[in-house]
Order: structure tokens, then C-alpha cells, then sequence
């Protein structure tokens, strides 16, 4: 498993890019994973339903399961939330993982960069951000630069850039930060 992350400012095109990098990836035979980070609460399931009523009269953790699918929810109540690390190691093998959010941990990054967000780069002040798909030129970024709706040249640089999951568990130990 290899892992790599697309950090940005809000607004910045991370969804949309990852919509278009996916398929990509998978046309090439890969089986992709990602991994969002969200900053508020958020919901995967829908009142009214059996597994959110669990939830909601205190079951810790759900599990849903079909003959297409399962989720497991877990409630963390006043327990701290969860590292980059513990969330990497609960998933099921694959060839790439794709982390959208935690951009202060110290995984290998993509930086994804849009001029009309009016943001100053991330890249100039993380060297974990080791290339940049944007809607402008960045000579002087110092990393391979691509452009923002190149999913084909997105997906190269991701499969040379995303480091093996050893490494970068060994390397959120050494270093400790929260999204």
C-alpha cells in the first residue's frame, strides 16, 4: 500500500479532483482507498433509519452490513479523535490510498491549488508537499507542477510520489499533529 494526500484550502477543487483521479487510477488496474478528514460533526447515516437509531440511544459502535456493502460507525464520544496512523492501519489492502484533509501530518502531499480561491500556496511552507496540480504556473515551486485538470499526469505523479505505508506510519510516530 502506498499513501499520498491532496491538501488545499477549502474551494480549492480536492473533491473534484479526486472524482477525476480515481477513475484514472482504477483504469489502471489499481484498487484505490481514500481517507477524508472532516472538521465537523457529519452523519453517514439518515434519522429514522435502524442503524442511526442504535447510535442515537447509545451504541458505541455500528456496524451495517448488505450483500454489497458495510460500514462500520464508531461514536468516540469524550474520547480523543482518531489519529492519520490508527485510521491508515483499519484499512483493507490496496495499491493506493488517497487522503483528503490532515494536511499538518506528515504524509507525502499533492498540493491542490486554485488562483480564484485568492489563498496564498501551501507548498512554499510544508516540504511534505511534494508536487502541485494548479490552474496557474509555479516556476519557482521547487516540485513537479501539473496542471489542475491533468488527471492522467495527477495520477503519474501520484503513483511515483505516494510513499509505501511503512514509512509513512513510522513517520506520523516520530511526529505527532491533528488536522
Amino acid at each position: 500500500m502506498r499513501v499520498i494526500g491532496l491538501a488545499g484550502w477549502s474551494g480549492a477543487g480536492k473533491t473534484t479532483l479526486l472524482t477525476k483521479l480515481i477513475p484514472a487510477l482504477t483504469r489502471r488496474g489499481l484498487r484505490v482507498a481514500t481517507l477524508k478528514h472532516a472538521h465537523h460533526a457529519f452523519e453517514i447515516d439518515r434519522p429514522g433509519k435502524d442503524s442511526f437509531v442504535h447510535r442515537e440511544v447509545g451504541a458505541g459502535e455500528v456496524i451495517i452490513a448488505s450483500s454489497r456493502r458495510w460500514a462500520q460507525i464508531h461514536e468516540l464520544g469524550d474520547a480523543p479523535e482518531a489519529s492519520l496512523g490508527d485510521l491508515l492501519r483499519r484499512l483493507s489492502p490496496c495499491d493506493v490510498v488517497l487522503v483528503e484533509g490532515f494536511k499538518r501530518e506528515s504524509h507525502p502531499k499533492l498540493e491542490v491549488f486554485r488562483a480564484a480561491n485568492g489563498r496564498d500556496p501551501l507548498h512554499p511552507h510544508d516540504p511534505r508537499i511534494v508536487a502541485v496540480a494548479s490552474d496557474v504556473s509555479f516556476p519557482e515551486a521547487g516540485r513537479p507542477v501539473v496542471p489542475l485538470d491533468d488527471a492522467e499526469a495527477i495520477a503519474d505523479l501520484v503513483l511515483r510520489l505516494a510513499e509505501p505505508i511503512g514509512a509513512v506510519l513510522e513517520r506520523l510516530e516520530c511526529h505527532g499533529a491533528a488536522d
